[in-house]
């Protein structure tokens, strides 16, 4: 009988793993978050799946509690929290930190959608980008959690609608300003705002629901030159000749 040779232990026949760090490249949140870099998690808890929370009120006046209780009760980790900050910004310090923790196998957890960012195109847009990097994403007052198939349904079909409804608006408006151009319509001074600033305000203001305020410091104008220019751009979508 031939011979077989044995392994003095068992595990001396297991498969060596070798660690392949991620390749060295930018990040797209990196872009415009301050701060956030998502190489390498800025925390160490161990290496056991971690679940991140993060909580969020607008004013110094409102509380955290309800929503540090519901993330405890899941048995958070740890819990980034923003007081005072509104949503429309995702430069917030309790965020950056947040992001800047989770790696892969992680989850991040928040209470409500909202308490993430108020604008739906960069909400999906950061939620992609935990996906990228292996980390699942639950709201406990949504149905949604990537770490299941329902709940990664969920957020495709909101990620989809978002997607229609923003190729709706903006197929409109590009379609009034070519028609009001068309018939000499834009004359005068050289505008402050370019049609297709226009055309991202009109966007953010109406499906992500951004303030007037928020937009014309973001383009570097008054508020009354940017809803003037805003609603130019309404009565030309609603032009009836198109």
């Amino acid at each position: 009988m031939p011979y077989r040779l044995k392994p003095l232990f068992p595990f001396m026949w297991l498969p060596r793993f070798t660690h392949n760090p991620t390749p060295d490249k930018k990040v797209p949140l990196s872009q415009w978050v301050t701060g956030y870099d998502s190489r390498k998690p800025k925390w160490d808890f161990g290496s056991k799946m971690r679940k991140i929370g993060y909580a969020r009120v607008s004013t110094n006046e409102q509380h955290l509690d309800l929503q540090l209780a519901a993330l405890k009760a899941i048995a958070c980790d740890h819990i980034f929290t923003d007081q005072g900050i509104s949503g429309s910004t995702f430069d917030r310090r309790g965020l950056v930190d947040a992001l800047s923790s989770v790696g892969e196998g992680d989850m991040l957890v928040v209470w409500r959608l909202d308490r993430l960012g108020r604008s739906l195109i960069d909400l999906i847009r950061v939620i992609n980008d935990l996906g990228n990097r292996g980390v699942e994403f639950r709201s406990l007052n949504e149905a949604i959690d990537t770490s299941t198939s329902g709940g990664r349904l969920t957020f495709h079909i909101m990620a989809a609608m978002a997607e229609f409804e923003r190729s709706i608006i903006s197929e409109r408006t590009k379609a009034g300003m070519a028609a009001a151009r068309s018939r000499g319509s834009l004359i005068g001074r050289r505008p402050a705002l370019t049609p297709e600033q226009i055309l991202e305000a009109r966007e953010a203001f109406m499906i992500d629901k951004a303030s007037i305020d928020d937009l014309a410091e973001r383009y570097k104008v008054h508020p009354r030159t940017l809803a003037r220019g805003m609603k130019q751009g309404i009565l030309l979508a609603n032009d009836p000749g198109l």
